[in-house]
């Protein structure tokens, strides 16, 4: 049985899903976006949209076709099943992006189209794959990070209590309330100034070693330390989520991905069967024609005989 002659809608989906699976497909995509990125803060400067703003436009508009083409090119290796396209949550902001500015009510708003053209940079996250494993990891790690403000929030306010009752009255400018010590101790976070700052506390009395050696311990090391393992573990956790996806992909494409034959290359495999049928018929009938009799046959006329 001979292979049928596949369909143009078919073969235009296999030779899209090519482009896409091919590597320099996404640093084509990477390019223009790092085009269109630059292109937007070239417009921040007004010398340089005075002298040269109609080739900052057309390459904007050059962009967006890009972006347009990459958007057909990606829907057309979803042409056996169009529903593909839309499951994947990258593909759905990549088309809102595109399509947005062309909505009523968004092309007037200029802040709104600006918004929308700096979010087109994020599209850089859909096209490596370890771009989106930090980015993943980022939003799996903001549940985690709630915990980690609060605590954040509470040793602030007790060390920032503390502060208000020894250095309050020398240093009213920087622990003279609860929230003007609280960021006192948020910009000691990073350890700028601390050696000033602890040698200016100890004029006041001798407890402001214990006090800032305490807050270096607690805040700057245990807390950093947690934060960064916090993070840590999430870009683990999404790393290994990246790699079972991608060994399930490699081990076998999802049903809705195959399209089904059509209805004239199904007919063509029925009369492909019905010609080898055809064929074997009468190989069949000669082969019982000439096969001897069967064990059962010849026994019963062997018993008639003897009688």
């Amino acid at each position: 049985m001979k292979d049928t002659v596949q369909t143009p809608p078919r073969r235009l989906a296999e030779a899209c899903e090519a482009l896409v699976t091919a590597s320099w497909f996404s640093l084509a995509s990477f390019l223009v976006v790092i085009v269109n990125a630059m292109a937007l803060g070239l417009e921040t400067y007004g010398r340089v949209v005075a002298l040269a703003g109609a080739p900052l436009r057309a390459v904007e508009y050059a962009c967006l076709a890009c972006f347009v083409l990459e958007l057909l090119v990606r829907f057309g290796a979803h042409l056996g099943a169009p529903s593909g396209f839309f499951r994947d949550r990258w593909n759905v902001f990549d088309l809102l992006i595109v399509a947005a500015p062309l909505l009523p009510g968004v092309r007037e708003n200029v802040t709104v189209l600006r918004l929308l053209r700096l979010a087109r940079i994020a599209r850089a996250f859909r096209l490596f794959p370890s771009l989106r494993v930090i980015l993943v990891g980022i939003r799996r790690s903001l549940p985690g990070l709630g915990s980690f403000l609060l605590v954040t929030a509470l040793l602030l306010y007790g060390y920032a209590i503390l502060g208000w009752m020894l250095f309050g009255a020398a240093y009213p400018e920087r622990y003279g309330t609860v929230g003007q010590a609280m960021l006192t101790l948020f910009l000691l976070l990073s350890l700028d100034g601390i050696t000033d700052t602890l040698q200016a506390g100890r004029e006041v009395t001798d407890w402001a070693v214990l006090y800032y050696v305490s807050y270096m311990v607690a805040a700057c090391y245990l807390l950093t330390n947690l934060l960064v393992g916090l993070v840590l573990t999430a870009l683990q956790e999404a790393h290994q989520d990246e790699r079972a996806a991608a060994e399930r992909t490699a081990r076998l494409d999802p049903p809705d991905q195959q399209p089904e034959p059509s209805v004239r290359e199904q007919l063509a495999r029925l009369h492909a069967m019905l010609d080898d049928l055809e064929r074997q018929l009468p190989e069949i009938h000669s082969g019982q024609l000439d096969a001897p009799p069967p064990a059962r046959d010849r026994v019963a006329s062997r018993s008639a005989a003897g009688r």
